[in-house]
């Protein structure tokens, strides 16, 4: 492991470097603009390439290009910029383009808090675009997760040839402290590399993937050809109005995210949850991002006065992890307490996967934190 000092946003771009990336594309946005920043000496040290292009669209439209070479590239934003790239977005999901896009949340909608922390983005990053698809999401809840969590989306992206959604917020991506982080090593060991179909150029299919199975995109200019775009296509990419072809392509988009997520219990062998103190606990606080920071505070706090809490943390926002949510909806009944930091986004899809609306909720959407003495409070209450 190493120690360093720095920052989430820099801990990000570091990530993204380490974990392969050779091109960033983007444009500077509140509270994002460091990891351009940073990403524009690194990756030039690297032999990699850093533009900031005229906007974000133009940003995100330039990373998909880099990408479709074979190149791992990602961009970064707000969720305003999001916005900007939503349509190439579902570009990256029809035409199977990987792509890692790190969202630095703040408040909205519109301009609204640029300066201020909020998760106000994450039914964004469920459903960012139009159509039908199905999106992955990361949300970091430590400076070491900004690294380890952005070199995971790397390689999800690679694997599954869809962009990857790397959540970070204002106060995360801020945060200036110590972390410790993977041996650069190790990293580089586990770096996925993109699948390639090694075969004749005149026999090549992109898109002649098996149900649940993602596309194998060999990189363009190396001989291969086939067209890539936005319309619903056949094998080769070519555009196609089939009816079979078209239901075929969305379920397949799915469920090579959906059906393998709950068929294997995840989409890698990394942790999609941290639990703490929850075998003996009484009463359950779910809390992701910079806000579980407050809520171990509050864990601890509240077990120092005899009420025994415990803490679940979404790492994997989307896909949600259904089952183990759906046993802590059983085992707390009303004892869950969902403290987020906009007015109930993630709230609604535990009521969701629980079934039942009777769980306490604390919530805030003025751009400031929640403290870990308000969540001590609001269990007190529940007791």
């Amino acid at each position: 492991m190493r120690e360093v000092i720095s920052t989430g946003n820099q801990l990000a771009a570091k990530a993204a470097v380490e974990a392969g990336a050779m091109f960033f594309g983007g444009y500077p946005i509140t509270p994002s603009s460091e990891i351009m920043h940073e990403s524009s000496d690194m990756l030039p040290a690297v032999g990699g390439t850093c533009i900031q292009m005229e906007d974000e669209i133009a940003g995100i439209s330039a990373a998909l290009g880099a990408s479709m070479t074979g190149v791992k590239s990602f961009t970064a934003t707000s969720g305003p910029g999001i916005s900007l790239k939503a349509e190439q977005i579902g570009l990256g999901f029809i035409a199977e383009i990987p792509l890692v896009i790190i969202n630095v949340m703040r408040g909205g909608p519109s301009t609204g808090l640029p300066t201020r922390v909020s998760q106000a983005d994450i039914g964004q990053a469920q459903y960012p675009t139009h159509g039908d698809y199905a999106s992955i999401t990361l949300c970091a809840g430590s400076l070491t997760e900004c690294y380890t969590e952005t070199v995971r989306a790397f390689n999800l992206a690679e694997t599954y040839m869809t962009p990857v959604f790397m959540l970070l917020d204002e106060t995360i991506g801020h945060m200036h402290g110590k972390a410790e982080i993977p041996d650069l090593e190790e990293i580089q060991a586990n770096n996925v590399t993109r699948a390639t179909n090694y075969c004749e150029p005149a026999d090549y299919l992109p898109y002649d993937a098996e149900m649940n199975k993602p596309a194998v995109l060999n990189p363009m200019f190396k001989g291969y050809k086939y067209h890539v775009t936005g319309l619903h296509h056949g094998p080769t990419g070519f555009p196609s109005e089939d009816a079979y072809q078209c239901e075929f392509n969305i379920e397949r988009l799915v469920g090579k995210i959906n059906t393998v997520h709950l068929e294997n219990n995840g989409l890698d062998d990394l942790p999609d949850y941290e639990e703490v103190d929850l075998e003996d606990a009484e009463v359950c606080i779910i809390a992701y991002g910079s806000i579980a920071l407050g809520a171990y505070e509050a864990v601890q706090k509240l077990r120092a006065e005899g009420i025994k809490a415990g803490l679940f943390r979404p790492i994997m926002i989307w896909p949600s992890p259904i089952n183990r949510l759906e046993e802590i909806g059983a085992k707390f009944k009303d004892k869950i307490l969902v403290t987020e930091l906009n007015m109930g986004q993630y709230s609604r899809e535990i009521e969701r996967i629980i079934k039942r609306n009777d769980f306490t909720k604390l919530l805030k959407a003025n751009g400031r934190p929640i403290a870990p003495a308000e969540m001590v409070a609001k269990v007190k209450e529940m007791m």
